[in-house]
């Protein structure tokens, strides 16, 4: 074999012995592992199974016709090239195949240099794909910024504009949309401060009643109000010779914004029912995805202490901004929750990668990796295709082409192994059930090989 074509494979489909025989011996030099079927449901197990990178399939036979197989083999993977070879050839046919996603229609008996000349083109097809694979990944090891990801012109301000920032910041305000990574944007400003060596303390604004608010930022003594039993240090306190990342700032209460900013003005803090100032050295990173000048406006936040956080204001980009981020996203949330499920999943057809494209992510990186987290525990096979993703990802277009068993799963279902267990078990059942129990139609509906089917049902003690 070729070592540039190491690791190429190809499944042929004739129900004819002799061109079956013919076909392998005269491509047996390309360089490619060649694997051949009599039979068009055999040889769809060994497109499951061995997921080739070019199908070459006789159009007449029985059980299945060579258009049947087509449409198996596209909606099993798209990116896999299939060659349709016919005794009965027809332009309106060959049309047909080649609208239905066919790579080629020949008219037997094939020319074999004619078919070495094709099969050729799409091995140098396929290299390229794997080539760019190979330099996708070299890209998104040298993307990868503090656990942020990017490579757009907007991410890359952003790195530079963190790096220049950290070494230097009393205070820092990070603005953008809910799920463009502030909280990583200020663990990027600790880890690379000179505080690096202190704690780093979060205070979720939105989540503190606003009662506790001020004994929760500054601590109390005992004895302070009903419930106070013992002195309790503030988050503030806590986080003195390190950071104190304040996320959503923008629903502080005014009463505790005020104390904040003398707080920040003094270096001071006072807590609940004492009298005694304790002496703070800390930073403050804010985050927030409000527009605070419009808080201001309508006197829902100091706009002296909006000025004392913004002295420098970080902004963190839209993944609708930057869609040349979404294949190294995508591919960095495939790896992680390949190793987070167990599975083998190797990337994305073209058509999921389509869909996301088409999306505008409202939900930013964050409906990204729900959307990918969700895909991942839908697949069943090794490559995750456009009805596995969440039904507002995908698009309504996409519903006829839903997986047995998808239905409309929102895309923050539990990621933990039993529920994936029992994921992969309720599929198992529903495509048994649906298929009358046929191995071979349950094992195309949930698009892998029968041995694979047979091994799951054995995991699940299913019959």
């Amino acid at each position: 074999m070729s070592e540039t074509n190491a690791g190429l494979a190809m499944v042929i489909i004739d129900d004819n012995p002799g061109s079956l025989e013919m076909l392998s011996a005269a491509l047996t030099q390309s360089g490619i592992e060649i694997y051949t079927a009599e039979d068009p449901e055999e040889g769809l197990d060994l497109v499951f199974q061995k997921h080739p990178q070019i199908v070459l399939t006789d159009l007449r036979m029985p059980k299945l016709d060579g258009l049947e197989v087509l449409d198996r083999v596209i909606e099993f993977d798209p990116a896999i090239d299939v060659i349709l070879m016919t005794a009965h050839y027809s332009s309106e046919s060959a049309v047909e195949a080649i609208r239905r996603g066919a790579s080629d229609y020949l008219n037997k008996p094939v020319s074999i240099a004619t078919l070495r000349e094709r099969i050729g083109q799409l091995i140098d097809q396929s290299r390229q794909r794997k080539r760019a694979m190979v330099i996708e990944g070299e890209l998104l090891a040298a993307s990868q910024f503090q656990g942020m990801i990017g490579n757009s012109p907007q991410m890359l301000e952003l790195f530079s504009r963190i790096r220049r920032v950290a070494p230097h910041f009393r205070t820092v305000l990070v603005t953008g949309q809910t799920g463009t990574g502030k909280d990583l944007a200020a663990q990027a400003l600790y880890n690379l401060s000179p505080t690096a060596k202190g704690r780093f303390v979060v205070l979720n604004c939105s989540a503190v009643v606003e009662t506790l608010f001020e004994s929760e930022l500054f601590g109390h003594v005992k004895g302070a109000f009903t419930g106070a039993t013992q002195d309790k240090v503030g988050l503030v306190e806590y986080a003195s010779g390190g950071v104190l990342f304040l996320d959503e700032v923008g629903d502080m209460p005014m009463s505790t914004q005020a104390k904040l900013l003398r707080t920040l003005q003094n270096g001071e803090i006072q807590r609940v029912g004492s009298l005694v100032m304790r002496h703070v050295d800390l930073r403050v990173i804010a985050a927030t995805h409000q527009d605070l000048r419009a808080g201001i406006a309508e006197k829902r936040f100091r706009e002296d202490l909006y000025y004392r956080l913004a002295m420098v204001e970080i902004q963190t980009p839209r993944l609708a901004e930057r869609p040349e981020d979404i294949p190294l996203l995508t591919r960095h949330f495939v790896t992680k929750f390949a190793q987070l499920y167990g599975k083998p999943i190797r990337g994305l057809t073209h058509r999921a990668q389509i869909a996301l494209s088409h999306h505008q992510w409202p939900g930013n990186v964050r409906e990204l990796e729900n959307a990918i987290g969700h895909a991942a525990m839908m697949v069943m096979g090794d490559t995750i295709d456009a009805p596995d993703l969440p039904e507002h990802v995908r698009g309504t277009s996409e519903g006829a082409a839903l997986p047995v068993g998808a239905g409309s799963r929102a895309s923050q279902e539990p990621h933990d192994a039993q529920s994936l267990e029992a994921h992969e078990r309720m599929l198992l059942i529903d495509a048994m059930q649906r298929s009358n129990g046929n191995q071979s139609q349950a094992a195309r509906l949930l698009r892998i090989g029968r041995d694979a089917l047979r091994y799951k049902l054995k995991k699940h003690e299913l019959p």
